[in-house]
Formats: C-alpha cells, sequence, structure tokens
C-alpha cells in the first residue's frame, strides 16, 4: 500500500544531516575569518568538532550520516578538478621546475605510504587498518578509492586523510619557516604533498603561487600514490 512512497523519517534525516552540515561549516568559517585565519581555526578542523557533537546529541550513528550526506561527497571530485584553473597561470613556472617537481613528487609520495603503513604496524594494528591508512596523503576521493580497492575501510580511511590534512595545515607552515624555506613554489609543492586539499585550500588563501604549486602537488600525488601503493605495500610486508 505504501509501495513507491517516499521514506519521510529518511528524507528528514537528509535534510537534518545537510542542513547541519553546511550550518556547521557556515559557522567554522565565520569563526575562521572572525579569528584572522589563524590555522587553529580552520574550518575543515572545527567544522568537523560541531558535526561530531551535533551526532552525538542527535544519538545518530556515523554510518547513517555518512548515507545521508552523499550529495556533497559527490562534489568533492569535481571541486578536486576545478583546482587546476590556478595551475594554468603558473604553467611557465612549472615547466621551468619540471624535473626537480618529479623527484620531490616521487619522494613525498612514498614517504607518505612508507610512513603510514610503518607506523600502523609498529602499533600492530591490523592489517585491515593498515590498507585503509595506507593512502592516507593524498585527497579524499582518490584515498576512499585506493582504501577500498585494497580491501581497507572507507572510514577509517577518511579519517586518516582528515587528521592528515588537519595537521598538515597547523604544522606545514612553522615547520618550513624553522626551515627557512621561503620560495613560494617549494613552500606550496611541499604543503600540497603532506596536506592535501585542506593544506591547498590555505595555501591559495595566502599566495597565488603557493596555492597553485600545492594544487599541483595534490593532484600528482593521487597519481603517485596510485601507482606506488600496490609496489609498497608487499615490499614492506614484514615492516
Amino acid at each position: 500500500m505504501n509501495a513507491g512512497l517516499p521514506d519521510l523519517p529518511g528524507l528528514a534525516t537528509a535534510a537534518a544531516c545537510l542542513g547541519g552540515t553546511v550550518l556547521a561549516y557556515a559557522l567554522a568559517l565565520a569563526a575562521y575569518r572572525r579569528g584572522g585565519g589563524s590555522p587553529w581555526l580552520i574550518p575543515v578542523l572545527t567544522g568537523t568538532a560541531l558535526v561530531v557533537l551535533g551526532l552525538q546529541l542527535a544519538g545518530l550513528p556515523y554510518a547513517r550520516y555518512r548515507e545521508a550526506t552523499a550529495p556533497l561527497r559527490l562534489l568533492a571530485g569535481p571541486a578536486t578538478v576545478a583546482l587546476a584553473v590556478p595551475l594554468h597561470a603558473q604553467f611557465a613556472q612549472l615547466r621551468r621546475l619540471g624535473w626537480a617537481l618529479a623527484v620531490a613528487l616521487l619522494a613525498g609520495s612514498a614517504a607518505g605510504i612508507v610512513s603510514a603503513v610503518l607506523l600502523a604496524r609498529w602499533l600492530h594494528l591490523p592489517e585491515l587498518l593498515v590498507q585503509s591508512l595506507a593512502p592516507k596523503s593524498v585527497t579524499m576521493p582518490i584515498a576512499l578509492a585506493l582504501a577500498e580497492a585494497g580491501g581497507g575501510l572507507a572510514p577509517v580511511a577518511a579519517l586518516g586523510v582528515a587528521l592528515t590534512g588537519i595537521a598538515g595545515a597547523l604544522l606545514a607552515r612553522p615547520l618550513l619557516q624553522a626551515l627557512a624555506v621561503r620560495d613560494a613554489a617549494v613552500r606550496g609543492f611541499a604543503i600540497g604533498m603532506g596536506a592535501h586539499a585542506i593544506g591547498t585550500a590555505r595555501a591559495l588563501q595566502v599566495d597565488a603561487v603557493e596555492g597553485a604549486m600545492a594544487a599541483l602537488a595534490m593532484g600528482l600525488n593521487g597519481l603517485a600514490t596510485a601507482v606506488l601503493l600496490p609496489l609498497l605495500l608487499p615490499a614492506l610486508a614484514g615492516g
């Protein structure tokens, strides 16, 4: 009798989750701007905290929230592709640094994978979690696909990516300053390699060259990790 009718409670939950997520981001963004762009107030950090608090208060399981906010996740791919726009203005810079960027890409991508796998195995985590955390240094859509392809858990991979990005956004700039790295291209490439989309978003707010190089590093690191991950994991099996 009810065949074909929409699931009204399900629709209400989806609407509440989508609206709550957007509201949390809006509040986090307002706090970030009012705080003068402090890295401790980056929207992905404070916004995530607000969403987690809301889920706890509502008693809503993460699996239900993830299902309800699927439309928002679909936007991650186009948003990542859109980062190619600032690259066009820096094409001459990219050609000049071609070989140096290639070496940095391979080294950075391998370091991201190896550090995640060795740390997870040093902590004696199950192989399922090792597979899930291995692609932590690439942007979310690519990391989720790589984790699931390797038999890992997408929610764990998402958490690893988020924590890596937040840590990179907080620590990369002070570390680069301590190392006296002042070249905008070098800073941007390092931030994009280590903090993917979260770091890239912050780099775009600081400097056009830095933001473009961060976007380039993030995109190339996704491709490099997709190639290197299945090659390095068996080699690290005894780690």
